[in-house]
């Protein structure tokens, strides 16, 4: 953690909503005028497209069934926590994206599936936003979780995960179900491993609950509205919390334990607007008087 080189990370698997939750935060630094520094997780994949493919093409021929995105030799972690330590010591660090279609890759004139070239972080960047699936890791040899001043965790029951990440793929990507419903198969042991152990070590965890009947995903041929939803929140250290100003503000929301906060599921942008404000607000407080610059 860094009072002068802050850094929020939103976690969560492929088709969680971390896309959504990422917007939230953009209208805010927006509105805040607080220069953050993005970083997709995507842009630490270890290989590009056309290498994964090739990847996983000769593990499943050594018998390994289990090739994914969301497992740890597939990925430069090592990088990124170097990068979380380099920000949050000086402010500066390297990035990349990753081109996941024809729109994004034609600025850059290269092929969808590419990275970008390593460049630096803009300058005067006061603030590192990261939003991918491996935020939150924590290994005998890793530790990100250690960096964040923020760290929230986006996990739909698995069920609606899985038919956003349908709908997604399939909709939007061109796949087909028997292609989707193999990567979801194929990722199940490092999900378990290494997604569902990082929201231990988040500080606010925000999980979607559809009120509709979701038993059987793969046959699903719409995702759950927000409004057919409720969203459970819960804060790791509920000390500074205020609790009765959000139930006042957020109809029709209440609690459900000490620590865990219920809202309707079209209320989930507003109450992250109004948990997450304050926060942004003593960040940048605590950064400036750090920095010296009251």
């Amino acid at each position: 953690m860094s009072e002068k080189y802050p850094i929020i990370a939103i976690t969560g698997s492929s088709g969680a909503g971390t896309s959504s939750v990422t917007r939230t935060f953009e209208n805010i630094f927006r509105r805040e005028k607080v220069q953050a520094a993005t970083i997709e997780g995507d842009s630490f994949h270890r290989f590009d497209r056309q290498q994964m493919k090739a990847q996983q093409a000769e593990a499943e021929a050594a018998g390994n069934k289990h090739f994914s995105h969301f497992g740890l030799d597939t990925n430069c972690l090592e990088d990124l926590e170097g990068l979380f330590k380099s920000f949050s010591e000086t402010g500066q660090g390297l990035r990349r994206r990753y081109l996941h279609n024809a729109e994004e890759a034609a600025p850059y004139q290269q092929e969808p599936g590419t990275f970008t070239p390593w460049e630096a972080l803009p300058e005067g960047s006061e603030l590192l936003f990261y939003e991918g699936l491996h935020g939150a890791v924590k290994t005998d040899a890793l530790n990100l979780a250690q960096y964040p001043d923020l760290l929230i965790g986006v996990v739909p029951v698995i069920n609606l995960e899985w038919i956003q990440k349908l709908y997604r793929d399939k909709n939007m990507r061109g796949y087909s179900a028997e292609a989707v419903t193999d990567t979801i198969l194929r990722r199940m042991p490092d999900y378990v491993h290494y997604i569902c152990s990082q929201f231990s070590h988040t500080h606010v965890n925000f999980q979607r609950v559809p009120m509709v009947d979701t038993s059987n995903p793969f046959i699903a041929r719409e995702i759950p509205t927000a409004d057919e939803s409720m969203v459970v929140i819960r804060f790791a250290q509920p000390k500074g919390i205020d609790f009765q100003y959000l139930l006042s503000m957020i109809n029709g929301s209440f609690m459900s334990r000490a620590n865990t906060l219920v809202v309707p599921g079209g209320k989930m942008e507003l109450a992250m607007q109004l948990i997450f404000t304050p926060f942004i607000w003593r960040m940048m407080e605590r950064r400036r008087a750090a920095l010296g610059l009251y």
